[in-house]
């Protein structure tokens, strides 16, 4: 038996950065809108409800779009319009790919945000936001995995993180 090996180089998909950076929006300390982006993953709506009953009194801003799509112009617009942006669910390659680049999109506008990954896609999300001139972008990690849950399951997975979250926006 014969086996011939090559070595081939691949490309990151990533890319290598060779921009700008862009700098980071501080959270604001007191806030009164909130936009939940909601690619409409499953389980993200429930991460995103649970975490919404922990801001209080605050009005909320519900955008829904596709998880495998980014944000269009007009959703981007309508998440602009608060004073934060909640953005949930990266839990594959391409979902989390968007809710970075939404993110990204976000931040440039203006609006800090915070973007829910599960654990096992926050690596990339950073290495991507990284790439973008963002690596500082804010990543909540939910465990792994979300999909296939059970609303009581995804509550639990989400009510672990409330606290990290209230910690981000220094809310007591």
């Amino acid at each position: 038996m014969r086996v011939k090996l090559t070595e081939k180089d691949v490309l990151n998909p990533l890319g290598e950065f060779n921009g700008k950076n862009i700098a980071l929006n501080p959270l604001p300390y007191d806030f009164d809108r909130v936009s939940m982006v909601d690619n409409t993953k499953p389980g993200a709506d429930i991460i995103l409800r649970v975490l919404s009953e922990s801001l209080g009194n605050r009005e909320l801003l519900w955008v829904h779009k596709p998880a495998g799509a980014p944000a269009t112009d007009f959703q981007i617009q309508m998440a602009a319009s608060a004073d934060l942006a909640i953005l949930a669910l990266g839990d594959c390659g391409s979902c989390t790919s968007w809710v970075v680049l939404d993110a990204i999109r976000l931040e440039e506008r203006g609006i800090p945000t915070i973007s829910i990954c599960s654990d096992h896609f926050t690596p990339f999300a950073r290495e991507l936001a990284k790439s973008h001139g963002l690596g500082d972008l804010r990543i909540l990690e939910v465990e792994h995995p979300v999909a296939g849950l059970s609303i009581d399951e995804l509550d639990d997975k989400a009510s672990k993180i409330v606290p990290s979250f209230l910690y981000l926006l220094q809310i007591p």
